[in-house]
Protein backbone atom coordinates (compact mmCIF):
# COMPACT_ATOMS: atom_id res chain seq x y z
CA UNK A 1 0.00 0.00 0.00
CA UNK A 2 2.75 2.28 0.76
CA UNK A 3 4.16 1.40 -2.60
CA UNK A 4 1.02 2.16 -4.27
CA UNK A 5 0.50 5.44 -2.97
CA UNK A 6 4.27 6.11 -3.58
CA UNK A 7 3.98 5.59 -6.90
CA UNK A 8 0.42 7.66 -7.13
CA UNK A 9 1.97 10.68 -6.03
CA UNK A 10 5.40 10.47 -8.48
CA UNK A 11 2.78 9.79 -10.90
CA UNK A 12 1.03 13.32 -9.91
CA UNK A 13 4.01 15.20 -9.78
CA UNK A 14 5.47 13.60 -13.38
CA UNK A 15 2.33 14.85 -15.23
CA UNK A 16 2.23 18.13 -13.49
CA UNK A 17 5.89 18.79 -14.58
CA UNK A 18 5.30 17.97 -18.56
CA UNK A 19 2.05 19.72 -18.64
CA UNK A 20 2.98 22.76 -16.80
CA UNK A 21 5.49 25.63 -18.78
CA UNK A 22 8.48 26.06 -16.72
CA UNK A 23 8.81 29.45 -14.43
CA UNK A 24 12.20 31.28 -15.52
CA UNK A 25 14.53 31.38 -13.15
CA UNK A 26 13.93 34.42 -10.34
CA UNK A 27 15.91 37.38 -10.79
CA UNK A 28 19.01 37.46 -9.08
CA UNK A 29 18.72 40.16 -5.62
CA UNK A 30 19.44 44.36 -6.88
CA UNK A 31 22.02 45.41 -5.28
CA UNK A 32 22.09 49.04 -4.15
CA UNK A 33 25.03 51.91 -4.09
CA UNK A 34 25.78 52.55 -0.87
CA UNK A 35 24.11 56.45 -0.26
CA UNK A 36 25.37 59.62 1.80
CA UNK A 37 23.36 61.40 3.35
CA UNK A 38 23.80 64.34 0.92
CA UNK A 39 22.89 62.08 -2.02
CA UNK A 40 19.28 60.84 0.06
CA UNK A 41 18.70 64.42 0.83
CA UNK A 42 18.54 65.42 -3.12
CA UNK A 43 16.56 62.44 -4.01
CA UNK A 44 14.05 63.13 -1.50
CA UNK A 45 13.60 66.60 -2.14
CA UNK A 46 11.39 67.50 -5.34
CA UNK A 47 8.54 65.18 -3.54
CA UNK A 48 8.95 67.67 -0.05
CA UNK A 49 8.69 70.51 -3.01
CA UNK A 50 6.06 69.21 -4.94
CA UNK A 51 3.88 68.67 -1.81
CA UNK A 52 4.78 72.42 -0.57
CA UNK A 53 4.14 73.96 -4.17
CA UNK A 54 0.63 71.87 -3.86
CA UNK A 55 -0.43 72.94 -0.72
CA UNK A 56 0.96 76.72 -1.45
CA UNK A 57 -1.28 76.82 -4.21
CA UNK A 58 -4.30 75.48 -2.58
CA UNK A 59 -4.11 78.18 0.11
CA UNK A 60 -4.27 80.53 -2.69
CA UNK A 61 -6.67 79.42 -4.43
CA UNK A 62 -9.01 79.24 -1.28
CA UNK A 63 -7.88 83.37 -1.28
CA UNK A 64 -8.83 83.88 -4.70
CA UNK A 65 -12.37 81.67 -4.16
CA UNK A 66 -13.54 84.08 -1.69
CA UNK A 67 -13.64 86.99 -3.44
CA UNK A 68 -15.14 85.87 -6.54
CA UNK A 69 -12.86 83.50 -8.62
CA UNK A 70 -14.40 81.22 -10.70
CA UNK A 71 -13.46 77.86 -9.28
CA UNK A 72 -13.00 75.95 -12.90
CA UNK A 73 -10.26 78.73 -13.68
CA UNK A 74 -7.77 78.27 -10.91
CA UNK A 75 -5.91 75.97 -11.66
CA UNK A 76 -5.11 77.36 -14.90
CA UNK A 77 -4.31 80.61 -13.45
CA UNK A 78 -2.06 79.62 -10.79
CA UNK A 79 -0.21 77.05 -13.16
CA UNK A 80 0.77 79.83 -15.65
CA UNK A 81 1.65 82.79 -12.90
CA UNK A 82 4.38 80.68 -10.89
CA UNK A 83 5.58 83.90 -9.72
CA UNK A 84 2.14 84.25 -7.41
CA UNK A 85 3.93 81.57 -5.49
CA UNK A 86 6.22 83.32 -4.03
CA UNK A 87 3.77 85.67 -2.07
CA UNK A 88 1.86 84.02 1.01
CA UNK A 89 -1.97 83.90 1.46
CA UNK A 90 -1.83 86.81 3.46
CA UNK A 91 -0.27 88.95 1.11
CA UNK A 92 -2.42 87.97 -1.15
CA UNK A 93 -6.02 88.94 0.98
CA UNK A 94 -4.26 92.14 1.65
CA UNK A 95 -3.56 92.78 -2.05
CA UNK A 96 -7.23 92.30 -2.72
CA UNK A 97 -8.31 94.12 0.39
CA UNK A 98 -6.46 97.38 -1.02
CA UNK A 99 -8.07 96.71 -4.42
CA UNK A 100 -11.78 96.55 -3.07
CA UNK A 101 -11.01 99.38 -0.98
CA UNK A 102 -10.57 101.05 -4.37
CA UNK A 103 -13.95 101.26 -4.98
CA UNK A 104 -13.22 97.95 -7.47
CA UNK A 105 -16.83 95.56 -8.25
CA UNK A 106 -16.27 92.07 -7.43
CA UNK A 107 -16.56 91.35 -10.95
CA UNK A 108 -14.55 93.53 -12.49
CA UNK A 109 -11.63 92.67 -9.95
CA UNK A 110 -11.93 89.19 -11.36
CA UNK A 111 -11.42 90.43 -15.09
CA UNK A 112 -8.51 92.89 -13.96
CA UNK A 113 -6.53 89.88 -12.36
CA UNK A 114 -7.13 87.62 -15.05
CA UNK A 115 -5.81 90.03 -17.62
CA UNK A 116 -3.22 91.72 -15.64
CA UNK A 117 -2.28 89.46 -12.41
CA UNK A 118 0.59 91.33 -11.87
CA UNK A 119 -1.60 94.24 -10.01
CA UNK A 120 -1.17 91.68 -7.26
CA UNK A 121 1.78 92.87 -5.90
CA UNK A 122 1.03 94.48 -2.79
CA UNK A 123 3.65 97.47 -2.40
CA UNK A 124 2.64 98.31 -5.93
CA UNK A 125 -1.14 98.27 -4.62
CA UNK A 126 0.23 99.91 -1.51
CA UNK A 127 2.11 102.78 -3.37
CA UNK A 128 -0.11 103.38 -5.96
CA UNK A 129 -3.44 103.87 -3.32
CA UNK A 130 -1.42 106.12 -1.00
CA UNK A 131 -0.77 107.98 -4.21
CA UNK A 132 -4.25 108.16 -5.06
CA UNK A 133 -5.64 109.62 -1.43
CA UNK A 134 -2.51 112.27 -0.83
CA UNK A 135 -3.61 114.00 -4.28
CA UNK A 136 -7.36 114.05 -3.49
CA UNK A 137 -8.42 112.61 -6.60
CA UNK A 138 -12.43 112.50 -5.84
CA UNK A 139 -13.74 111.67 -9.79
CA UNK A 140 -12.12 108.58 -9.41
CA UNK A 141 -14.73 105.44 -11.40
CA UNK A 142 -13.58 102.45 -10.98
CA UNK A 143 -12.76 101.90 -14.98
CA UNK A 144 -10.33 104.82 -14.34
CA UNK A 145 -8.59 103.06 -11.73
CA UNK A 146 -8.51 99.74 -13.10
CA UNK A 147 -7.06 100.90 -16.46
CA UNK A 148 -4.22 103.50 -14.28
CA UNK A 149 -3.47 100.44 -12.55
CA UNK A 150 -3.08 97.69 -15.32
CA UNK A 151 -1.42 100.36 -17.26
CA UNK A 152 1.29 101.10 -14.27
CA UNK A 153 1.90 97.74 -13.70
CA UNK A 154 2.59 97.00 -17.23
CA UNK A 155 5.16 99.48 -18.06
CA UNK A 156 6.16 99.90 -14.36
CA UNK A 157 4.83 103.20 -13.92
CA UNK A 158 4.69 105.23 -10.92
CA UNK A 159 1.66 107.57 -9.69
CA UNK A 160 4.04 110.92 -10.38
CA UNK A 161 2.85 110.48 -13.70
CA UNK A 162 -1.01 110.40 -12.59
CA UNK A 163 -0.77 113.35 -10.61
CA UNK A 164 0.97 115.57 -13.31
CA UNK A 165 -1.53 114.61 -15.60
CA UNK A 166 -4.78 115.60 -13.81
CA UNK A 167 -2.75 118.79 -12.68
CA UNK A 168 -2.55 120.09 -16.21
CA UNK A 169 -6.32 119.36 -16.84
CA UNK A 170 -7.13 120.93 -14.00
CA UNK A 171 -5.37 123.86 -14.41
CA UNK A 172 -7.33 124.44 -17.82
CA UNK A 173 -10.44 123.85 -15.64
CA UNK A 174 -11.40 120.50 -16.31
CA UNK A 175 -13.20 119.23 -13.31
CA UNK A 176 -12.45 115.45 -11.77
CA UNK A 177 -15.38 114.02 -12.98
CA UNK A 178 -14.07 114.71 -16.95
CA UNK A 179 -10.46 113.91 -16.07
CA UNK A 180 -11.79 110.21 -15.07
CA UNK A 181 -13.51 109.75 -18.27
CA UNK A 182 -10.71 111.07 -20.05
CA UNK A 183 -8.26 108.45 -18.15
CA UNK A 184 -11.24 106.07 -18.92
CA UNK A 185 -10.76 106.24 -22.53
CA UNK A 186 -6.81 107.02 -23.07
CA UNK A 187 -5.13 105.86 -19.94
CA UNK A 188 -2.00 106.64 -21.70
CA UNK A 189 -2.19 110.42 -20.97
CA UNK A 190 -0.15 109.75 -18.12
CA UNK A 191 2.81 108.52 -20.20
CA UNK A 192 2.78 111.64 -21.95
CA UNK A 193 5.16 114.77 -20.83
CA UNK A 194 3.22 118.13 -19.60
CA UNK A 195 5.09 119.70 -22.62
CA UNK A 196 2.79 117.29 -25.33
CA UNK A 197 -0.39 117.80 -23.48
CA UNK A 198 -0.25 121.58 -23.21
CA UNK A 199 0.55 122.10 -26.90
CA UNK A 200 -2.86 119.25 -27.39
CA UNK A 201 -4.54 121.46 -25.49
CA UNK A 202 -3.76 124.65 -26.61
CA UNK A 203 -3.97 123.85 -30.44
CA UNK A 204 -7.68 122.90 -29.68
CA UNK A 205 -8.20 126.75 -28.34
CA UNK A 206 -6.49 128.10 -31.25
CA UNK A 207 -8.98 126.04 -33.66
CA UNK A 208 -11.97 128.18 -31.85
CA UNK A 209 -13.01 126.46 -29.03
CA UNK A 210 -12.99 128.50 -25.76
CA UNK A 211 -11.75 127.42 -22.76
CA UNK A 212 -14.65 127.17 -20.89
CA UNK A 213 -16.02 124.86 -23.32
CA UNK A 214 -12.91 122.20 -22.93
CA UNK A 215 -14.58 120.39 -20.08
CA UNK A 216 -17.25 119.85 -22.16
CA UNK A 217 -15.02 118.86 -25.30
CA UNK A 218 -13.14 116.13 -23.29
CA UNK A 219 -16.25 115.12 -21.48
CA UNK A 220 -17.72 114.04 -24.87
CA UNK A 221 -14.66 113.08 -26.81
CA UNK A 222 -12.32 111.45 -23.82
CA UNK A 223 -9.59 110.32 -26.40
CA UNK A 224 -8.92 113.05 -28.25
CA UNK A 225 -5.73 113.88 -26.39
CA UNK A 226 -4.42 110.63 -28.50
CA UNK A 227 -3.91 111.95 -31.56
CA UNK A 228 -0.59 114.29 -32.18
CA UNK A 229 -0.88 117.81 -33.50
CA UNK A 230 1.29 117.78 -36.72
CA UNK A 231 0.61 114.40 -37.70
CA UNK A 232 -3.01 114.31 -37.25
CA UNK A 233 -4.98 117.26 -35.87
CA UNK A 234 -3.41 119.75 -38.53
CA UNK A 235 -3.71 117.75 -42.04
CA UNK A 236 -7.24 116.77 -41.32
CA UNK A 237 -8.38 120.53 -41.02
CA UNK A 238 -6.66 121.02 -44.01
CA UNK A 239 -8.84 118.33 -45.39
CA UNK A 240 -11.84 119.98 -43.90
CA UNK A 241 -10.97 123.14 -45.70
CA UNK A 242 -9.79 121.42 -49.07
CA UNK A 243 -13.46 119.89 -49.42
CA UNK A 244 -14.87 123.36 -49.45
CA UNK A 245 -15.97 124.32 -45.59
CA UNK A 246 -15.44 127.54 -44.07
CA UNK A 247 -13.34 127.52 -41.23
CA UNK A 248 -16.46 129.03 -39.03
CA UNK A 249 -18.41 126.13 -39.95
CA UNK A 250 -15.71 123.71 -39.05
CA UNK A 251 -15.58 125.12 -35.18
CA UNK A 252 -19.28 125.19 -35.19
CA UNK A 253 -19.11 121.72 -35.77
CA UNK A 254 -16.03 120.44 -33.59
CA UNK A 255 -17.90 122.50 -30.76
CA UNK A 256 -20.98 120.79 -31.50
CA UNK A 257 -19.61 117.22 -31.99
CA UNK A 258 -15.90 116.78 -30.86
CA UNK A 259 -15.85 113.19 -32.16
CA UNK A 260 -15.36 114.87 -35.34
CA UNK A 261 -11.58 115.35 -34.88
CA UNK A 262 -11.61 111.27 -34.58
CA UNK A 263 -12.09 111.00 -38.15
CA UNK A 264 -9.67 109.49 -40.34
CA UNK A 265 -8.01 111.39 -42.62
CA UNK A 266 -9.84 110.67 -46.07
CA UNK A 267 -12.81 109.40 -44.28
CA UNK A 268 -15.22 112.67 -44.49
CA UNK A 269 -13.91 112.63 -48.20
CA UNK A 270 -15.33 108.91 -48.96
CA UNK A 271 -18.57 109.58 -46.63
CA UNK A 272 -19.25 112.71 -48.75
CA UNK A 273 -18.80 110.89 -52.49
CA UNK A 274 -21.24 108.48 -51.34
CA UNK A 275 -23.79 110.87 -50.55
CA UNK A 276 -23.13 112.81 -53.83
CA UNK A 277 -24.48 109.12 -55.91
CA UNK A 278 -27.42 108.21 -53.47
CA UNK A 279 -30.21 107.33 -55.19
CA UNK A 280 -33.32 107.80 -53.58
CA UNK A 281 -36.50 110.29 -53.10
CA UNK A 282 -36.28 113.21 -53.23
CA UNK A 283 -38.10 114.09 -49.46
CA UNK A 284 -35.18 111.06 -47.80
CA UNK A 285 -32.29 113.50 -49.36
CA UNK A 286 -33.87 116.62 -47.88
CA UNK A 287 -33.55 114.80 -44.88
CA UNK A 288 -30.12 113.55 -44.98
CA UNK A 289 -29.36 117.21 -45.85
CA UNK A 290 -31.47 119.64 -43.80
CA UNK A 291 -28.37 120.45 -41.54
CA UNK A 292 -25.94 120.94 -44.15
CA UNK A 293 -23.01 118.82 -46.12
CA UNK A 294 -20.76 118.17 -43.16
CA UNK A 295 -23.18 117.14 -40.73
CA UNK A 296 -24.76 114.48 -43.31
CA UNK A 297 -20.93 113.40 -44.23
CA UNK A 298 -20.36 112.51 -40.50
CA UNK A 299 -23.59 111.27 -39.71
CA UNK A 300 -22.33 108.59 -42.72
CA UNK A 301 -19.40 108.05 -40.46
CA UNK A 302 -21.77 106.93 -37.43
CA UNK A 303 -23.35 104.58 -39.07
CA UNK A 304 -20.58 103.35 -40.89
CA UNK A 305 -18.74 102.86 -37.65
CA UNK A 306 -21.94 101.10 -35.94
CA UNK A 307 -22.08 98.63 -38.38
CA UNK A 308 -18.53 97.52 -38.32
CA UNK A 309 -18.40 96.95 -34.84
CA UNK A 310 -21.23 94.42 -35.16
CA UNK A 311 -18.77 92.51 -37.70
CA UNK A 312 -19.13 94.03 -41.16
CA UNK A 313 -16.13 95.50 -43.05
CA UNK A 314 -16.18 98.89 -44.26
CA UNK A 315 -17.02 98.48 -47.65
CA UNK A 316 -19.78 95.81 -46.93
CA UNK A 317 -21.09 99.07 -44.50
CA UNK A 318 -20.62 101.44 -47.33
CA UNK A 319 -22.81 99.23 -49.45
CA UNK A 320 -25.44 98.93 -47.04
CA UNK A 321 -25.87 102.49 -46.58
CA UNK A 322 -25.70 102.93 -50.65
CA UNK A 323 -28.98 100.75 -51.20
CA UNK A 324 -30.59 101.41 -47.83
CA UNK A 325 -30.37 105.47 -47.29
CA UNK A 326 -32.87 105.59 -45.25
CA UNK A 327 -30.62 104.52 -42.45
CA UNK A 328 -28.71 107.72 -42.43
CA UNK A 329 -31.68 109.41 -40.63
CA UNK A 330 -32.25 106.77 -38.48
CA UNK A 331 -31.02 106.78 -34.85
CA UNK A 332 -27.87 104.67 -34.02
CA UNK A 333 -29.90 102.96 -31.38
CA UNK A 334 -32.54 101.54 -33.65
CA UNK A 335 -30.13 100.54 -36.14
CA UNK A 336 -28.25 98.31 -33.12
CA UNK A 337 -31.86 97.14 -31.68
CA UNK A 338 -32.50 96.01 -35.11
CA UNK A 339 -28.73 94.05 -35.35
CA UNK A 340 -29.39 92.60 -31.86
CA UNK A 341 -32.14 90.99 -32.79
CA UNK A 342 -31.46 89.77 -36.53
CA UNK A 343 -27.93 88.09 -34.73
CA UNK A 344 -29.25 86.59 -31.28
CA UNK A 345 -32.91 86.47 -31.61
CA UNK A 346 -32.91 85.21 -35.54
CA UNK A 347 -29.93 83.62 -35.82
CA UNK A 348 -28.56 85.45 -38.98
CA UNK A 349 -25.25 86.20 -39.74
CA UNK A 350 -24.90 89.84 -39.83
CA UNK A 351 -23.25 89.42 -43.46
CA UNK A 352 -26.65 88.64 -44.68
CA UNK A 353 -27.46 92.53 -44.80
CA UNK A 354 -25.26 93.20 -47.63
CA UNK A 355 -27.85 91.08 -49.24
CA UNK A 356 -30.76 92.38 -47.59
CA UNK A 357 -30.15 96.22 -46.61
CA UNK A 358 -34.14 96.59 -46.63
CA UNK A 359 -34.40 94.89 -43.24
CA UNK A 360 -32.68 97.77 -41.54
CA UNK A 361 -34.96 100.23 -43.29
CA UNK A 362 -38.67 98.85 -42.28
CA UNK A 363 -40.30 99.25 -39.25
CA UNK A 364 -39.25 97.15 -36.51
CA UNK A 365 -42.50 96.88 -33.94
CA UNK A 366 -44.79 96.53 -37.13
CA UNK A 367 -43.22 94.45 -39.55
CA UNK A 368 -40.20 92.19 -38.47
CA UNK A 369 -41.42 91.22 -34.86
CA UNK A 370 -44.87 89.86 -36.29
CA UNK A 371 -42.97 87.90 -39.69
CA UNK A 372 -40.59 86.80 -36.67
CA UNK A 373 -43.54 85.68 -34.61
CA UNK A 374 -45.57 83.86 -37.43
CA UNK A 375 -42.67 81.91 -39.23
CA UNK A 376 -41.25 80.73 -35.66
CA UNK A 377 -44.46 79.51 -34.63
CA UNK A 378 -45.15 77.78 -38.50
CA UNK A 379 -41.72 76.13 -37.74
CA UNK A 380 -42.31 74.92 -34.79
CA UNK A 381 -45.41 73.33 -35.71
CA UNK A 382 -43.92 71.94 -38.80
CA UNK A 383 -45.57 74.46 -41.48
CA UNK A 384 -43.07 74.95 -43.10
CA UNK A 385 -41.50 72.54 -46.07
CA UNK A 386 -38.22 74.76 -46.33
CA UNK A 387 -36.15 76.75 -44.42
CA UNK A 388 -37.04 80.43 -44.96
CA UNK A 389 -34.02 83.27 -45.50
CA UNK A 390 -34.02 86.90 -44.78
CA UNK A 391 -35.09 87.66 -47.78
CA UNK A 392 -37.86 85.30 -47.60
CA UNK A 393 -38.92 87.67 -44.58
CA UNK A 394 -38.45 90.56 -45.33
CA UNK A 395 -38.75 91.39 -49.39
CA UNK A 396 -42.29 90.44 -49.45
CA UNK A 397 -45.54 93.09 -49.43
CA UNK A 398 -47.42 93.10 -46.42
CA UNK A 399 -50.59 91.45 -48.44
CA UNK A 400 -47.96 88.86 -50.21
CA UNK A 401 -46.82 88.14 -46.99
CA UNK A 402 -50.21 87.55 -45.45
CA UNK A 403 -51.06 85.46 -48.50
CA UNK A 404 -48.62 82.86 -48.18
CA UNK A 405 -48.27 82.66 -44.82
CA UNK A 406 -50.80 83.96 -42.71
CA UNK A 407 -54.21 83.19 -44.11
CA UNK A 408 -53.75 79.35 -44.23
CA UNK A 409 -53.42 79.10 -40.51
CA UNK A 410 -56.30 81.47 -38.58
CA UNK A 411 -54.42 81.10 -35.36
CA UNK A 412 -51.86 83.18 -36.63
CA UNK A 413 -53.96 86.04 -37.77
CA UNK A 414 -53.48 87.76 -34.05
CA UNK A 415 -49.53 87.32 -33.93
CA UNK A 416 -49.18 89.32 -37.13
CA UNK A 417 -52.11 92.11 -36.61
CA UNK A 418 -52.54 93.66 -40.35
CA UNK A 419 -55.47 91.95 -42.55
CA UNK A 420 -56.73 89.90 -39.44
CA UNK A 421 -60.48 89.84 -38.53
CA UNK A 422 -59.31 91.46 -34.99
CA UNK A 423 -58.28 94.29 -37.14
CA UNK A 424 -60.56 96.90 -38.37
CA UNK A 425 -59.30 97.87 -42.15
CA UNK A 426 -60.37 101.70 -42.56
CA UNK A 427 -61.98 101.73 -46.00
CA UNK A 428 -60.74 104.64 -48.68
CA UNK A 429 -64.08 106.00 -48.90
CA UNK A 430 -67.27 106.90 -46.99
CA UNK A 431 -69.91 104.07 -45.97
CA UNK A 432 -72.49 104.34 -48.54
CA UNK A 433 -70.16 106.49 -51.09
CA UNK A 434 -70.48 103.52 -53.97
CA UNK A 435 -74.13 104.61 -54.48
CA UNK A 436 -73.36 108.20 -55.96
CA UNK A 437 -71.83 105.70 -58.56
CA UNK A 438 -74.43 103.91 -59.65
CA UNK A 439 -76.21 103.89 -62.53
CA UNK A 440 -80.21 105.31 -62.04
CA UNK A 441 -82.46 102.29 -63.12
CA UNK A 442 -85.89 103.06 -65.43
CA UNK A 443 -88.37 100.99 -65.49
CA UNK A 444 -89.68 99.40 -69.19
CA UNK A 445 -92.76 100.93 -70.48
CA UNK A 446 -95.45 99.25 -73.16
CA UNK A 447 -93.75 101.08 -75.10
CA UNK A 448 -90.66 100.38 -75.04
CA UNK A 449 -91.41 97.18 -75.37
CA UNK A 450 -93.07 97.71 -78.45
CA UNK A 451 -90.29 99.20 -79.83
CA UNK A 452 -87.68 96.95 -78.66
CA UNK A 453 -89.65 94.08 -80.61
CA UNK A 454 -90.09 96.04 -84.01
CA UNK A 455 -86.54 96.90 -83.93
CA UNK A 456 -85.36 93.25 -83.23
CA UNK A 457 -87.73 91.86 -86.11
CA UNK A 458 -86.52 94.72 -88.31
CA UNK A 459 -83.35 92.75 -87.61
CA UNK A 460 -84.62 89.09 -88.61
Amino acid sequence: MALRGRVRVLTRATLHHLTSTPKPPPPPPPTFPTLKSHSFSLTTAPTASHQSHYRKQISLANVLQRYGFPTSQLHSFLTSHTFLLSITSHELENSLGVLLKLKIPQKSLVSLISDCPGVLEFEFLRKWEMGLSEFGFSGASPRMIMNVLELARRFQLDPDGFSRSVKVLRGFGVTDGTVSRVLEGFPRVIMMNKKEMHRRIEFLMVIGIPRNELDRVFRLFPSILRFGVEDRLKPLLSEFRGLGFSEDLIRKEIVREPRILGMELGELSRCLELLRTLKCRESIKEKIFIKGAFRAGFEVKLRVDCLCKHGLIRREAFKVLWKEPRLIIYEIEDIEKKIEFLMHRMKFNVGCLVDVPEYLGVNFEKQIVPRYNVIEYLREKGGLGFELQLKDLIKPSRLRFYNLYVKPYPECEKMFGRFSGSVEVKSQHPVGLWKLFKPQQHSDSKEDVINMKCFMESLG
